[in-house]
């Protein structure tokens, strides 16, 4: 509102301008004159609504001062020693949840071959997430639980290593790469399985500390 009116005021100041030399000299101003004080209007307006948007807008660390994506620099950072904790939800329905439980599925054990395949991805976590860091694990862990009170399976994806940065994407990837395989072992027997709650369950280390979200 602030720009808008000093616009308005402008505009007004330049209509008087004009008029006034009209009656001296018999001619408005040269276009040069009223396009440059215009222009000055403009870029006084621009200035204001870029200072608003500076003044309400956060940084974002993935992105340079053009806009475009980049890799954020850890080197600063401190090496300290990180885990974090995801999980996520396979809901089988009863037909599928029972063969997986007898391990009757065409394709073989679906819990190992789920489980094997999140330790692998955690590992290819930088190949599949563009600016994520390539750091050294020292730790992964993959555990899938049937639930027999709505035929569902639960993935639970822990990642740790020491270092500058966290490993939060590690954990993630991991159990969104065990539910793929879930679903990919089972869906021959059904259509209407599903992947829910992917999320970040613990994270600790570097300058946040130790966090919990929901159960422990």
């Amino acid at each position: 509102m602030f720009s808008s009116s000093v616009g308005h005021d402008y505009a007004i100041a330049i209509q008087e301008l004009n008029k006034e030399m009209e009656s001296v000299f018999g001619e408005p101003p040269a276009n040069e004159l009223a396009s440059s004080v215009s222009n000055n209007c403009v870029n006084s307006k621009s200035q204001l609504s870029s200072q608003n948007i500076g003044e309400s807008a956060f940084e974002l660390t993935h992105t340079g001062n053009s806009g475009e994506a980049q890799m954020v620099d850890v080197s600063p950072k401190e090496n300290s020693n990180r885990t974090a904790i995801a999980v996520c939800k396979v809901n089988l329905g009863k037909k599928v949840f029972d063969l997986v439980l007898a391990n009757q599925m065409a394709k073989g054990d679906v819990l190992t071959v789920a489980k094997i395949a999140g330790l692998t991805a955690a590992k290819q976590t930088s190949n599949l997430i563009p600016l994520c860091h390539n750091i050294s694990l020292t730790h992964v862990q993959v555990d899938l639980r049937l639930n027999h009170e709505d035929f569902s399976v639960t993935i639970e994806g822990e990642a740790a290593s020491t270092g500058k940065t966290g490993v939060e994407m590690e954990a993630m990837t991991a159990v969104s790469v065990a539910g793929l395989t879930v679903y990919d072992m089972c869906k021959a027997a059904s259509k209407d399985i599903t992947i829910t709650d992917i999320r970040l369950k613990h994270k600790s280390g570097g300058k946040s500390g130790d966090h919990w979200w929901g159960q422990r």
